[in-house]
């Protein structure tokens, strides 16, 4: 008879059966893929020991898994033919696509194939870099250092003044008001210079390319017509794409709080857009932009490789995200170029903020356009006020690398892009709530301190138009307009250009309607010329509350150099402000009125329903008209929306 004793319990630690499960696991895989079943290595007498002993025959279900395996193996063996095969049906499908639709209607598709002319244009550009890059350096090697080089140079120089200046005298012939913009850019240089630290050292290779490059692209974009059209399409193309903000917002909150309410209309705008740069960051297209642009500037402009990549950063992203891009060298940057990435941050805005600016009214093709031009600017107005006097361990981008941040995929880029914006608009929320509060306290006080006086109105806006007139000015603005472009500078130095942009869509809002220009000796708009340079002049983080933004940005990436930081600060604040205003100098030279005439004549003569700036503009001229073109029913179109003597 049998007994049956009971067996003692074996105490198994978790990690022991993990390891020896994740171990067996892996071994059975890689003996299956060697052709080898689990019991091959073993004897054949041990094999028939086991299997006697299990009372079994050997598990056959091995050999039914070995085709799958032998298909695993072929596929990870020409994973590289298939990657090629891939991509080659797509582009042939993306081809017949693209055919089939110009073919249809080529000017509903020009958008389309000019995009793709774009990408392969720069996918030739990177195939001829591969295959001919070496070859070409070992060419122009030799000539780098050569007396041919050095009278290029020179005369390329001597090229660009002389074109600049017979270009400003016959351009400037019927608008002689650009002839300020440039007497202003020369001011604001001199001012910049006599700041500078080291006067005998500015490398004046890097400021005249950077202000040759920004000049470039703002004659692109404002004076040539298929600049001009394209950053319009590329404007209205953001303001559709905003929209689609409208579904996620009008659902989370209702339609009602979207349409009348400045905090659910605007604000979920951050939200989306956040989200899309997190996702293209993602993707690595946000890195390929940014390294094309830095290297633009790098090879032009002879800056160092961070310098460049955090200022190419800063048209896409912030002043606090940036600097992430170059996080593990800002321990052994100079002041030099922490001082440009400083300037970067100053000198531009967030690509999410800028769908809120679009959404205001803003011109859309004008805030893309300054956020662009702003980058060489600031690389140049930086080396102009902090030039290098270190030796920069970073002059070659060999070893800078970009990261594709912390998400897995698609979705979790997607849903850390938003979560981050909740800060973002948290921190727009808090601060418009501060500032327009304490804007109303200290209005309130200089009304009652200029009260004890006589004087009446006395406010913050009042103060500004008067002390920052001369700097409107000199950016180009009439003198009728200074007054109001001063107030919205004051109130983006000192408060910020949220509230400013939001003011002066408040006065594009006013002039488009058709309001009258004065109303109780207050105006109520301003020119579209003075609203195109004060967007360029507004365009940028510049104002005293980014200080601490800065500065507690840099120092939790780099809390051993937080002296270096406080240090330079400053300077590179009022050197971002004034890369602002070169900007906007640089638009008031280049700046021309688009758009075909309106025919007076016919507009009046039809049936108004509504006033515009339109029908203001061809109202005045039919008042102060002593011609017989304008009839009584034009007069009396105009007299039902705006008075004036004739009308009596």
């Amino acid at each position: 008879m049998e007994v049956n004793t009971p067996r003692p319990k074996e105490s198994i630690s978790l990690a022991s059966v993990a390891n020896g499960l994740d171990n067996m696991g892996a071994e059975v895989l890689e003996s299956l893929e060697e052709g080898q079943t689990p019991d091959s290595n073993l004897s054949p007498a041990e094999d028939r020991k086991s299997c006697d002993k299990a009372g079994q025959e050997p598990f056959s279900g091995w050999k039914s898994l070995q085709p799958a395996l032998r298909v695993r193996r072929f596929c990870r063996e020409h994973r590289q033919l298939f990657r090629w095969i891939c991509t080659g049906l797509l582009c042939t499908a993306y081809a017949a696509f693209l055919l089939i639709a110009c073919l249809l209607n080529f000017q509903r598709a020009l958008a389309l194939f000019v995009l793709t002319c774009v990408v392969l244009a720069f996918l030739a550009h990177s195939l001829l870099k591969r295959l001919l890059g070496p070859k070409l350096l070992r060419c122009v090697r030799p000539l780098r250092h050569s007396r041919l080089n050095l009278w290029f140079k020179r005369g390329l120089a001597l090229t660009a003044i002389l074109g600049l200046v017979l270009w400003l005298a016959l351009d400037t012939a019927q608008r002689p008001e650009q002839l300020v913009s440039f007497a202003g850019i020369c001011v604001f240089i001199s001012i910049l210079f006599a700041c500078s630290k080291h006067h005998c050292a500015v490398s004046w290779r890097a400021v005249s390319w950077g202000l040759g490059l920004q000049f470039v692209l703002g004659l692109l974009v404002i004076r040539t017509e298929p600049g001009f059209i394209a950053f319009q399409w590329l404007g209205n193309q953001i303001q559709i794409f905003l929209s689609y903000t409208e579904a996620g917002s009008s659902f989370v909150f209702g339609e009602t709080l979207v349409k009348d309410v400045f905090a659910f209309q605007v604000l979920p705008i951050i939200v989306f857009f956040s989200c899309v740069m997190s996702i293209l960051y993602h993707v690595g297209l946000m890195q390929w932009l940014i390294l094309k642009i830095a290297w633009l500037m790098q090879v032009t402009m002879g800056t160092t490789a961070t310098e460049t990549l955090s200022v190419a950063g800063n048209i896409f992203v912030s002043q606090t995200e940036a600097p992430l891009l170059i996080r593990p060298y800002l321990e052994d940057m100079t002041l030099s170029e922490i001082h440009v990435v400083m300037t970067g941050g100053y000198a531009t805005i967030a690509g999410s903020l800028l769908g809120a600016y679009i959404s205001f009214g803003i011109d859309a093709a004008s805030l893309i356009a300054a956020s662009v031009m702003a980058a060489p600017c600031a690389l140049a107005l930086s080396k102009l006020v902090y030039p290098e006097v270190q030796e920069s361990r970073f002059r070659s981008e060999d070893g800078v690398k970009l990261s594709s941040g912390d998400a897995q995929n698609l979705l979790e880029a997607a849903s850390s892009g938003a979560a981050v914006s909740v800060k973002v608009v948290a921190n727009i929320a808090a601060n418009l709530i501060a500032f327009l509060a304490v804007l109303a306290f200290i209005n309130s006080a200089f009304s009652w301190l200029g009260n004890m006086v006589d004087i009446q109105g006395l406010s913050f806006q009042l103060l500004c138009s008067y002390l920052l007139r001369p700097v409107a000015f000199l950016m180009g603005v009439s003198w009728e307009d200074c007054p109001v472009v001063a107030e919205l500078l004051g109130i983006k130095l000192f408060l910020n250009e949220f509230v400013a942009y939001q003011e002066l869509s408040q006065y594009k809002e006013r002039r488009l309607a058709g309001v009258e220009e004065w109303v109780g000796g207050k105006k109520q708009w301003i020119s579209v010329r003075a609203e195109i340079l004060t967007t360029y002049a507004l365009c940028g983080f510049a104002n005293l509350s980014s200080i601490g933004i800065m500065l507690g940005g840099l120092t939790s990436m780099a809390p051993k150099r937080k002296s270096d930081f406080s240090q330079i600060v400053l300077r590179a604040l009022f050197t971002g402000a004034c890369v602002s205003l070169v900007n906007a100098c640089i638009a008031g030279i280049l700046y021309v009125p688009w758009g075909a005439e309106v025919n007076c004549t016919s507009l009046l003569n039809t049936t108004l329903s509504s006033s515009s700036f339109e029908v203001y503009q061809c109202c005045q001229e039919a008042f102060q008209s002593t011609s017989p073109e304008f009839s009584p029913e034009a007069l009396d179109n105009c007299c039902r929306f705006y008075n004036h003597t004739i009308c009596a």
